[in-house]
């Protein structure tokens, strides 16, 4: 009896850490680029009663029995898929249709990778983000330069004094990775660190080697579905619930068995 108390527990954690995980994809719902997590669940250990195949006399056992001793949260998994673009009008927006990531140098030196593109231009005129970090390869923007342009390819242009056609400022790359999902998100512009599950960046020119296109004057929306996380809330507060009820039925069944008067 007291195995059905451990494991509806384990059911409650489990769906526990389902609900924080929706909660936080809800409250990032607005966030530029940002990218849902799903939680995947694994059962835990089986208890063998009697295995399958065992021999009972000049027989074999066709089944066995086992009794699973709960669940526990295997992995939680960013979600890659495209979001919707937002027309914004700033030409410094950049949004990337399609597969790849943005390179930005960390305070520590290090590279970070993001699909947020809302990027600005700092006091000496660089292309930085909102939090000041320098995207990669760095792009200088002169003080007198006018009609600042992205183009799909990543080519940076801008009229500047003296010319009437305009000048190349700089070239923005994408970074891909074989396995997305590898990434290790560090929050801040939602922003992704490597790690050995990634696999190392494949650095390209965008609209090469399976890298996307950028589109400039717009942003990439969450890919949250609100209706989806909403249903996957309700699921998940009424296998919460079923768990403890469970508890509450294995209890009474124990209060029922110590009440027993021989």
């Amino acid at each position: 009896m007291m195995r059905a108390l451990y494991t509806a527990a384990s059911g409650m954690i489990a769906q526990q850490y389902n609900m924080d995980t929706i909660s936080n994809n809800l409250a990032n719902v607005d966030t530029t680029g940002f990218r849902r997590n799903v939680a995947h669940f694994q059962d835990l250990v089986y208890q063998q009663i009697q295995a399958p195949g065992a021999p009972i006399g000049a027989s074999i056992v066709p089944v066995g029995q086992q009794v699973g001793l709960g669940v526990k949260v295997g992995s939680s998994e960013k979600v890659f898929t495209q979001g919707s673009l937002q027309q914004t009008g700033n030409p410094l927006d950049v949004a990337i249709e399609g597969d790849g990531f943005f390179q930005v140098t960390l305070p520590d030196g290090t590279t970070g990778y993001t699909r947020d593109g809302s990027f600005k231009v700092d006091a000496n005129g660089a292309i930085v983000t909102a939090d000041g970090y320098f995207v990669q390869p760095q792009i200088t923007i002169p003080a007198n330069a006018t009609s600042v342009q992205i183009g799909q390819d990543g080519t940076v242009t801008a009229l500047v004094p003296g010319s009437a056609i305009p000048q190349q400022l700089g070239q923005l790359t994408l970074a891909r990775f074989v396995n997305n999902a590898g990434l290790s998100p560090i929050g801040g512009q939602n922003i992704y660190t490597q790690t050995a599950a990634s696999g190392p960046p494949v650095v390209t020119q965008p609209e090469l080697n399976g890298a996307g296109s950028l589109q400039s004057g717009y942003l990439e929306n969450s890919n949250v579905q609100v209706v989806n996380e909403i249903v996957n809330m309700i699921v998940s507060q009424r296998a919460f619930e079923a768990n403890s009820k469970a508890i509450t039925a294995s209890d009474q069944m124990l209060q029922t068995a110590n009440n027993l008067v021989q």
